[in-house]
């Protein structure tokens, strides 16, 4: 097993970035995170305003993963997540779901302990997830804080232990890099921040050669989710929909009008989150319908 500290690490993913690492397929990596606000946060009378917002979501990386190129898909198996027993919450003016709204910036220190999250005595059960995941784009270079084809801050719930992610590679080596960790989270991440930790993310990396999908995708035991984002919620679920029915029409060879009407259905939307500046939504396809190469291009 090879390690990554969170000392290194980068808050772009870019392919312009050197790799930190070389990894072969079917290595184990263990990356070590800091919380998204680079441990800035030391207990609720830090005064927000005075946060360095470019010390925001570090990911760790990037790693070059050997026999991976331009054209093929990363498939990243997630292992296991590991968070430490402290996290935080914030509130800020200006953004979140309720951006318009009038209130003070704010923080709130929470506990972690035997798989539980204590929020002013309401115990939250803890669910590991990584918010930003990505390798380099194929174009200009993506702030670690926006979702997009490559990846980034997807804030999607699925990308936690045991899922199987798969990402577009546009640049030979992947330049793959993660970080941006949460203990507890929801769909749609309401308040711009969920339960922020920094910990470890044990990893493994495939390859699929010569063909890749134009969103990430993350599969589990019973679907496969499409995550696409947008500065529009309703573009980003026109187009999720529109990505559903290719594979829908390419998967059982029916044309637009049936897989369409499939998709009414079997097949549903969720929203990852409601609050960066691209918005995130999933779309969700059960494995019984469609397998990953009607997926890919």
């Amino acid at each position: 097993m090879k390690t990554v500290s969170k000392d290194k690490g980068v808050f772009t993913f870019s392919r312009f970035h050197p790799p930190v690492m070389q990894l072969d397929l079917g290595e184990v990596l263990l990356l070590e995170t800091e919380d998204a606000v680079g441990g800035q946060v030391k207990d609720e009378n830090t005064p927000l305003e005075k946060l360095d917002w470019n010390k925001v979501n570090k990911a760790t990386g990037p790693i070059y993963i050997n026999g991976v190129e331009s054209g093929d898909t990363l498939v990243v198996d997630i292992l296991d997540i590991e968070v430490s027993s402290t996290g935080v919450v914030l509130v800020i003016p200006g953004a979140g779901a309720l951006a318009k709204k009038e209130f003070r910036p704010r923080a709130k220190i929470v506990k972690i302990k035997d798989g539980f999250a204590y929020f002013d005595g309401i115990r939250l059960r803890v669910r590991p997830m990584i918010g930003t995941i990505g390798v380099a784009p194929e174009g200009d270079d993506y702030p670690t804080g926006v979702p997009y084809k490559h990846g980034g801050n997807l804030d999607c719930v699925e990308i936690c232990k045991g899922a199987r992610l798969y990402l577009p590679v546009s640049v030979n080596g992947a330049l793959f890099a993660a970080g941006d960790l949460h203990a507890v989270q929801e769909d749609g991440e309401l308040c711009v921040s969920s339960i922020e930790v920094e910990g470890k993310i044990l990893l493994r990396f495939d390859v699929i050669k010569k063909a890749k999908p134009e969103w990430p995708i993350v599969e589990h035991n019973d679907h496969f989710s499409i995550l696409v984002a947008d500065e529009d919620l309703d573009k980003a679920v026109e187009i999720a929909t529109e990505k559903a029915v290719e594979a829908l029409m390419r998967a059982n060879k029916w044309s637009f009008e049936e897989a369409y009407m499939f998709s009414s259905l079997g097949v549903r939307i969720a929203i990852n989150q409601a609050v960066d500046p691209k918005k995130g939504v999933r779309i969700i396809i059960p494995r019984e319908i469609v397998s990953i190469q009607h997926l890919l291009r």
